[in-house]
């Protein structure tokens, strides 16, 4: 599968680039570069408002993209998928349309340790503007969520509980059916931030019995700017507009104004075009590939990588959830994760390092930062094996200092 991403073709300081970054944004393969390419190159045009053939064209392909992610993620219909900027509007989308309208003093949210800042920030600003209570969950020091310590903080005052489908620091992966239950049994909603574990897990919503999904288009192998929030259609009928003007309004008068019904309320102004046709393009990709021998071959990565680095002194690996994406966040003995990562990428190779916008979850973890290795499809063993190799160069090269 590498031979479809051009961006492995290039070298990185004189060597052959590994990247090992996808859970911060994952490389596009041909299908979306050329997916974009078209819109600019033949069908560059607003949608739904234009009578000439590019703009009908354009609109054609955009509410085609709509409808391959509502495949993508088991939505009943279409009208269920708005398209915004990426999981993190997603979820600003439902505190400020559903959360910050309905919460009151003494309501409850409640939330993991394991949160990403996207899915954290917005439920402290509903909690502070409405009176309501954010409840954090703690974690196992495995990095799981015990779903007894979750069940011990739901109360009957507890409005929403939102939480990762899969941590972006330990790659742990939430038994969400279960979630979702437990939210139910008490009269929450759960949203599901989804950035993570949409490229890696088969998504079926209805499955997962959620409210709300969020996920970036960038971590699904498609463009930067495009996300979707997926929400349940009686939900999103409720919902009032989070942006006003262009496209979303139906009628304006001086005196005010009437919006569209669902998804585009939500799509106020002209969107981003390329970013959905590509994103449409990007899970049609996805949705091509081989389900089981994708999660299979990533499964070997994943196991692969832990057993290699466990074998490197020095090398710590944070974190043993039993279930997680292809992820893994670790320290080494004596190297600060920035200086690494320059190592690193200096023998080509693509890490993160850093908090990952999970300060909370780092302090909890008794870290400042750790170094972040995520692979997607186009990965190998071979890769592995580089970065095994570059640690080693590092211990050595650090330990003169």
């Amino acid at each position: 599968m590498a031979r479809d991403f051009p961006a492995l073709e290039q070298r990185v300081n004189e060597r052959r680039l590994v990247y090992l970054d996808t859970a911060a944004t994952a490389l596009k393969p041909r299908a979306v570069i050329e997916a974009v390419t078209q819109v600019y190159a033949r069908d560059c045009a607003n949608v739904h408002r234009g009578l000439h053939q590019l703009s009908q064209r354009a609109s054609a392909a955009y509410e085609a993209a709509r409808a391959a992610l509502a495949g993508f993620l088991g939505a009943r219909s279409q009208e269920e998928v708005v398209f915004v900027r990426g999981a993190t509007e997603a979820l600003n989308l439902v505190a400020a349309s559903w959360a910050m309208p309905r919460l009151g003093q003494g309501d409850r949210i409640l939330v993991t340790a394991l949160e990403h800042h996207a899915n954290l920030v917005p439920w402290q600003i509903v909690a502070r503007r409405t009176g309501a209570i954010l409840d954090v969950a703690p974690i196992e020091p495995s990095g799981e969520v015990s779903l007894d310590v979750l069940a011990s903080r739901l109360t009957d005052r507890t409005r929403l509980v939102a939480v990762s489908h899969a941590s972006n620091v330990l790659g742990t992966v939430l038994p969400i059916r279960e979630i979702a239950r437990m939210a139910h049994a008490r009269g929450a909603l759960l949203v599901v931030d989804g950035a993570q574990a949409a490229a890696h897990v088969r998504i079926d919503v209805k499955d997962l019995d959620c409210d709300f999904y969020a996920l970036s288009g960038h971590k699904v192998y498609g463009p930067s700017g495009i996300g979707v929030l997926w929400a349940r259609a009686e939900l999103l009928a409720e919902m009032e507009p989070y942006q006003v003007g262009g496209d979303m309004v139906a009628d304006v008068a001086f005196e005010g104004a009437s919006y569209r019904a669902p998804p585009h309320r939500f799509e106020a102004g002209t969107p981003n075009i390329e970013g959905a046709i590509g994103l449409g393009a990007a899970v049609r990709y996805l949705r091509g590939l081989d389900a089981a021998a994708r999660e299979a071959h990533e499964r070997d990565l994943l196991e692969y990588a832990v057993s290699t680095l466990e074998e490197i002194p020095g090398v710590q690996i944070v974190g043993s959830p039993a279930t997680r994406i292809p992820l893994l966040s670790f320290t080494v003995e004596d190297i600060h994760p920035h200086d690494l990562a320059t190592f690193l990428d200096g023998e080509g190779i693509a890490v993160r390092a850093g908090h990952h916008c999970a300060q909370p979850l780092l302090e909890q973890l008794g870290h400042s930062a750790l170094t972040r290795v995520s692979f997607g499809i186009y990965n190998t063993h071979a890769d592995v094996d580089a970065l095994a190799e570059a640690l080693r160069g590092a211990r050595d090269f650090f330990s003169v200092f």
